[in-house]
């Protein structure tokens, strides 16, 4: 599954330089297999079933807004945002490029979001670093489901005073895979 969603990315990449890709925005990249205009039953908010995940889609494809795993912090393309934390601190979080791939045959739907760098101040420590998230998989002939394949490679560092700059586990080549259902928010 894995090697699955490196595949998807990598030809996603590939694609996008045969198939042409469309730049919406700086930050955000749109690509839709062949050319054609991005769908409109995606446009709207997508929720994941668990870890908080969320994506707001806007009729040209481009992602508005997204809340993320770590501190279900919502974030915009392009802008830094600083939330308060516990205790008078503060976290600060960086986006780094997205990108939105859809196939329409085969329905399928790759996003990809990087935190280019973030800081938050916890419990007399810092946690800091920078991840990418890489969703892939199916659209229901309905519409409403998203069931996607969701791979993330943190890469954390954690400050405390009892050790300094301790690098989290994690595997940077396969990264850490799990199973999402997102539905869309209907309004």
């Amino acid at each position: 599954m894995k090697q699955l969603v490196i595949l998807a990315l990598l030809v996603g990449i590939i694609l996008s330089v045969v198939a042409g890709c469309r730049q919406v925005g700086r930050d955000v990249e749109v690509i839709v297999e062949g050319g054609g205009q991005f769908p409109e039953f995606l446009v709207g908010t997508w929720r994941a079933d668990t870890d908080g995940w969320e994506f707001v889609f806007d009729a040209d494809g481009r992602i508005s807004s997204a809340v993320i795993s770590l501190g279900r912090i919502r974030l915009k393309p392009g802008g830094v945002t600083t939330v308060p934390m516990r205790e008078g601190s503060k976290g600060v979080f960086k986006p780094g490029e997205w990108m939105v791939y859809y196939i329409p045959d085969g329905r399928d739907l790759t996003v990809n979001i990087s935190l280019k760098h973030f800081s938050a101040e916890l419990g007399g420590g810092i946690l800091e670093g920078r991840s990418k998230d890489v969703f892939f998989g199916p659209i229901s002939e309905d519409g409403r489901v998203w069931e996607a394949a969701w791979t993330s490679f943190p890469d954390y560092t954690a400050h405390t005073p009892e050790r300094s700059n301790y690098k989290l586990p994690t595997d940077l080549v396969y990264g850490m895979s799990k199973h999402l259902i997102f539905k869309k928010v209907l309004r």
